[in-house]
């Protein structure tokens, strides 16, 4: 069997290669635009139908145990494959949107078996390092968020099938290295086992730490995936691009990809600060930017540039702290089961707000960042409980 030190970077990797198939869509939003005639409200409602599958995906290894019953890395390895050819086909068979929704609602259908599994994974090769190497896990799903746009800056000529093409290609490599590497020692069911019963994950709400920490990620998943799916159109709407002289898909890969950075940072933190604290900590920061941000669009350019940098680095770094703090407050045997249930939800909050944030744009302006805010507010509160132990100086 692998080290941890050599399965986590391979898991790391992998969720990189996997959840590039995320954005993949956003990354041709011009040429969408373009092509199908789309509007701003047409891409909110792409990103919402990934975002819709996933939650159906999730819920369903959540409510039937399947993700604790069967091995995470084969799920891991079959839902790649299966996301990979729904991302193909929306490339080269998708006419218009109402093909292309279908499409990536089986892309985020099949993302609910790489990202809630990803982190069973990490936690099962090293449950004492969970809220670091969790960090890393998230700060590659970060990576594979703003990835489409850095392929799409790279191929800038390439038609946006191929760049959609390559998100596919790298996903089927994540799958191959899960699928080689297996499951880590820690976390497999035992053959006597009591079977796992239909909702059974639905006790992990009686834990109240549980309770805690899952508020405090729905109101950060409020602001997350809205922020990420503005971002390009935040760009355009403040002409960043133009003033800066630099492409909106190499803006958008920096502000997005920073996160990567914001994860890593809050995992080193954590090892010396309770995680509670470090998420609280993102949270605050990234709610004053939601709140700033109308200001900050009257700046120069190069500063509204690191506004909107510190905003992506801040906005993801609380996530993988909310997925630590969930794993070590729920059973063993849920911990799939529990960290997909949690995604369901917080995921189905992303779809409101990525459709209030994409429809208001034109007539909100700067002002639509406010719809954002209520997300870390409501998140801190949810949070406090765990935030106030950690005060106490309680772990």
């Amino acid at each position: 069997m692998p080290s941890p030190r050599l399965a986590i970077p391979l898991i790391v990797l992998a969720q990189l290669f996997g959840t590039s198939l995320w954005f993949s869509a956003n990354s041709a939003a011009a040429d969408l635009i373009r092509v199908w005639q789309l509007a701003p409200a047409d891409l909110g409602s792409l990103t919402n139908a990934v975002q819709a599958g996933f939650i159906a995906g999730t819920l369903g290894f959540a409510l039937t145990g399947l993700a604790d019953r069967f091995p995470a890395s084969r799920i891991f390895a079959l839902c790649a494959l299966l996301g990979a050819a729904g991302n193909a086909a929306f490339a080269l068979l998708a006419t218009g949107l109402e093909s292309a929704l279908a499409l990536r609602f089986c892309v985020g259908l099949s993302l609910a078996g790489i990202y809630p599994l990803g982190m069973k994974m990490v936690v099962s090769w090293a449950p004492e390092k969970a809220s670091s190497t969790l960090a890393w896990l998230v700060g590659m799903l970060t990576l594979g968020t703003a990835l489409p746009h850095g392929i799409r800056l790279a191929g800038a000529r390439w038609p946006w099938q191929e760049v959609i093409l390559t998100s596919s290609a790298l996903a089927l490599l994540a799958g191959l290295m899960i699928f080689c590497l297996g499951d880590g020692p820690h976390f497999r069911r035992r053959l006597d086992a009591p079977r796992l019963k239909l909702g059974q994950v639905l006790l992990a709400f009686t834990q109240r730490e549980f309770r805690a920490s899952a508020l405090g990620y729905f109101g950060h998943c409020w602001e997350l995936y809205a922020f990420w799916t503005l971002v390009p159109l935040l760009i355009v709407q403040t002409h960043l691009d133009l003033a800066l002289g630099q492409s909106v898909a190499g803006l958008s890969f920096a502000i997005i990809g920073i996160g990567a950075l914001g994860c890593v940072v809050a995992g080193q933190l954590s090892r010396r600060l309770p995680g509670a604290k470090v998420a609280a900590l993102a949270l605050a920061v990234s709610g004053g930017c939601c709140l700033l941000y109308p200001w900050a669009t009257d700046a120069p350019a190069p500063w509204l540039l690191a506004f909107l940098l510190l905003w992506g680095f801040a906005v993801i770094a609380d996530s993988a702290q909310f997925s630590a703090l969930s794993a070590r407050a729920c059973p063993a045997d849920l911990v799939g089961s529990a960290l997909a249930i949690q995604n369901a939800i917080g995921f189905a909050l992303t779809m409101v707000s990525i459709q209030l944030a994409t429809r208001q744009l034109e007539a909100w302006g700067s002002h639509t960042a406010w719809l954002l805010l209520p997300g870390p507010v409501l998140g801190l509160i949810g949070l406090h409980p765990l935030w106030k132990r950690s005060a106490h100086g309680v772990s």
